[in-house]
């Protein structure tokens, strides 16, 4: 579990940075809130894209070569984005991260669960959250600091170098360690799985349209966070920067938590649940005032959204055949990460023309 757990906070180190560092990209290039909209969705549309035909891939061909193009490749754009001199290059860099970076969550996943116990799944895939939850965390304190010296640039060149430098470290110890990984796992698999229980396959396009849909809000929401603060409540830039590693630290607890429940409760009441909760975290925002709040209401976004998604890959791995896990968990990665990417820009158009208040009401609908 190590590797897995440093892998994916190698694969995130960059992916962490357009978000927090979304107030300094807006003033540096004069966008409006859907133009600026559009630089989350010119990395989400094209990743969440790339986790269907990746997912295949990975069943197909193997695991390994995808996660560490999804860690070495989202590494060296994030030296083209940082050293984009215009806004059109920006989103360029940004879709051809998209394109190497799409691989990894299939693949990891699927990696995870051919060599974890099906009663522990649930946890390992918490504590896998917690490594890419820790970029998220480190990578807005880091850029905030940087930015407010050399610019927003500065942080997506700091944090590429370190990414392929562990990514091709990554390569080279997980091919000693899994050697032959993917066709003993597949084995392992096929003979010890039970046969898919009848109607399977409808719950499980249920569980992967509604659990998608959760995340693709909540995650357009928080791409909107730091310019909530700045604009609504006129907190500095590097302090609405900083803000966004409190969401992501709640992955800390809540990932193996979630993992943990799922593994003794069941799968299903907890997404259910936490669809529920999340519709209603999200209302909170268009009432809450600055303060105390404020940061309440950040740690519940942050907490619903860790337990959102480790229950429903550990549902959908629990729930498919080892043969075809990866594509199944690239749909509902596809669906989340399509889905913020398509969000996003909607949500700005909303907030140039309603505002914050009335468009989060809208979207907690």
């Amino acid at each position: 579990m190590p590797l897995f757990v440093l892998a994916h906070f190698s694969h995130h180190l960059v992916t962490a940075l357009p978000v927090p560092l979304l107030p300094y990209i807006r003033d540096a290039f004069a966008l409006d809130y859907t133009r600026t909209g559009f630089i989350i969705s010119a990395f989400g549309v094209v990743y969440g894209v790339c986790q269907l035909p990746a997912g295949w891939l990975a069943d197909r061909f193997g695991s390994r070569i995808l996660l560490t193009i999804g860690v070495v490749g989202v590494g060296a754009t994030g030296l083209l984005v940082g050293m984009s001199p215009n806004y059109i290059v920006l989103l360029a860099g940004l879709v051809l991260m998209g394109i190497l970076g799409g691989g990894y969550h299939p693949a990891a996943t699927t990696m995870i669960s051919a060599v974890i116990e099906p009663k522990t799944r649930g946890r390992a895939l918490g504590f896998h959250l917690v490594g890419g939850s820790f970029s998220y965390f480190l990578a807005p304190l880091i850029a905030a600091g940087i930015a407010v010296v050399w610019g927003w640039r500065a942080p997506f060149i700091a944090m590429a170098i370190p990414s392929i430098g562990i990514g091709i470290i990554l390569h080279i110890a997980l091919g000693k360690r899994m050697a032959n990984q993917k066709t003993v796992a597949r084995d392992t698999s096929v003979l010890t799985e039970a046969p898919p229980a009848p109607g399977y396959m409808r719950r499980l396009i249920t569980v992967i349209v509604l659990s998608s849909l959760t995340m693709a809000v909540a995650m357009s929401i928080v791409s909107f966070l730091p310019l909530f603060l700045v604009d609504t409540f006129g907190t500095s830039r590097e302090t609405a920067a900083a803000s966004m590693s409190l969401v992501f630290a709640m992955a800390f607890w809540a990932g193996p938590l979630a993992g943990y429940l799922s593994d003794r409760l069941g799968h299903l009441a907890i997404i259910i649940s936490t669809c529920a909760i999340t519709s209603i975290v999200i209302y909170l925002l268009s009432v809450v005032s600055s303060g105390f709040g404020t940061v309440v209401v950040l740690a519940l976004i942050g907490t619903v959204t860790a337990f959102s998604t480790i229950v429903a890959q550990a549902y959908i791995v629990d729930q498919t055949p080892a043969r075809n896990r990866s594509t199944a968990l690239g749909f509902y990665f596809f669906g989340s990460m399509e889905g913020t990417g398509i969000l996003t820009p909607v949500l700005g158009y909303l907030i140039d023309h309603f505002g914050f208040h009335t468009s989060f009401t809208i979207s907690s609908a």
